[in-house]
C-alpha cells in the first residue's frame, strides 16, 4: 500500500486521528529523534487488537512506546507505524490490596494513588519517569526495588491480535529484563499485588526518595533515565565518575556532572551524538576498568 492507503486503512481502524510524518522528539523524555512515518492511539483494546492484525497481515513495521523515556530514536526517523499506548491505557482498578491497570499508566501516578489508599510497595517508582507496560517488559527498578516483584498477571495482545494471560509464575524476572522480550505480544495490562501500610508512611517515603533523586539526578535536563546497566556488584554511574568522565560532552549531549549514568540533552543534541557519546564513554571506562557497559537505553529508527 502506498502512503495514501494506509493512512485510509489505519483510520478506518482508530478513533482517534492517525498523525503522519511526527516529531519523534516530542514524543520522548530525551527530546531527541526525527520524525515516524505514522503515530497511532488506539482507543482501547479492540482497536489495538486490529491495528495488530493489519501491520501484521501487511508486514509493516511498528514500534509501541509509553512515555518515550528509555528509547533513543534515530536522526533519521521511525519507517512505519508507532503505536502510543497512553492515556486511553491509563486506567486503575482497585480491590483492596491488589491493582490491575493499564500498560499506559504512568508509574509516578500509580504510586501515589497506592500510597493514598494507604498500599506500599511502589513508592520506589513515584521518580522513575515511565509507563507501567515498558517498566514490567523491562523490570525497571530503583532503590533496591523493581517491578517485577509485585507482579501477579500480564495481559497482553498478541501480534496476531488474540490475547493471552500470563501469571507472574510463568514470567521471569531478571535485572533490567524479563522473558516477555522474547513473547510475541504487546503488554495491554498488569495486575499487582500489594502490602497494606499507612498513607502517612509511603506518602513520607515518596517525598524522602523524590528529594534524594532532586539531590543526585539532573532533573533540569531532558534524559532517558540510566544509560547503562549496573555491573555485577557495581555501579555504572561509579565506574563513569572514576574514569573522569563527568562533563564529557559531544555536540549537544553530555554526561551530567550531577551522576555520570545519566546522559543529557543540553540542547539540540541529535540521537547521533548522544551514540557517539554512548560509545565513547563505554570505551573510556574499558579502558579504565576493563569492565564493558551495556547500555540499558534502547535505540530505535533507522541507525547507519
Amino acid at each position: 500500500m502506498n502512503k495514501g492507503s494506509w493512512l485510509a486503512a489505519l483510520t478506518a481502524i482508530l478513533s482517534e486521528p492517525v498523525q503522519t510524518d511526527v516529531p519523534m522528539l516530542k514524543h520522548t523524555t530525551w527530546r531527541i529523534g526525527g520524525r515516524a512515518d505514522y503515530l497511532a492511539c488506539p482507543a482501547h483494546e479492540e482497536e489495538l487488537s486490529a491495528l495488530l492484525k493489519l501491520l501484521t497481515a501487511e508486514n509493516m513495521p511498528w514500534l509501541v512506546i509509553g512515555n518515550g523515556s528509555n528509547i533513543l530514536v534515530s536522526d533519521k526517523g521511525i519507517r512505519g507505524v508507532v503505536i502510543r499506548l497512553g492515556e486511553n491505557f491509563s486506567f486503575t482498578e482497585w480491590r483492596e490490596q491488589s491493582v490491575t491497570a493499564g500498560a499506559g499508566k504512568m508509574l509516578p501516578a500509580l504510586a501515589l494513588e497506592a500510597a493514598e489508599r494507604g498500599l506500599c510497595g511502589l513508592e520506589f517508582a513515584a521518580g522513575i519517569p515511565g509507563s507501567l507496560g515498558g517498566a514490567v517488559r523491562m523490570n525497571a527498578g530503583a532503590y533496591g526495588s523493581a517491578m517485577g516483584e509485585f507482579v501477579t498477571k500480564i495481559e497482553l495482545m498478541e501480534y496476531d491480535g488474540q490475547r493471552r494471560v500470563l501469571k507472574a509464575s510463568e514470567i521471569n524476572f531478571d535485572y533490567r529484563s524479563s522473558s516477555l522480550f522474547t513473547v510475541e505480544a504487546v503488554v495491554c495490562r498488569v495486575s499487582l499485588a500489594l502490602s497494606a501500610g499507612s498513607r502517612e508512611y509511603s506518602m513520607g517515603e515518596i517525598q524522602r526518595l523524590l528529594q534524594l533523586r532532586s539531590l543526585n539526578q539532573p532533573l533540569e535536563f531532558p534524559s532517558c533515565g540510566s544509560v547503562f546497566r549496573n555491573p555485577p556488584n557495581d555501579h555504572a554511574g561509579r565506574l563513569i565518575e572514576l574514569a573522569n568522565l563527568r562533563g564529557l560532552q559531544i555536540g549537544g549531549a553530555a554526561v551530567s556532572k550531577k551522576h555520570g549514568n545519566f546522559f543529557i540533552n543540553l540542547g539540540g543534541a541529535r540521537a547521533k551524538d548522544v551514540k557517539d557519546l554512548i560509545e565513547e564513554v563505554q570505551q573510556r571506562v574499558y579502558d579504565y576498568s576493563g569492565i564493558h557497559l551495556e547500555p540499558e537505553v534502547r535505540m530505535v529508527g533507522e541507525f547507519a
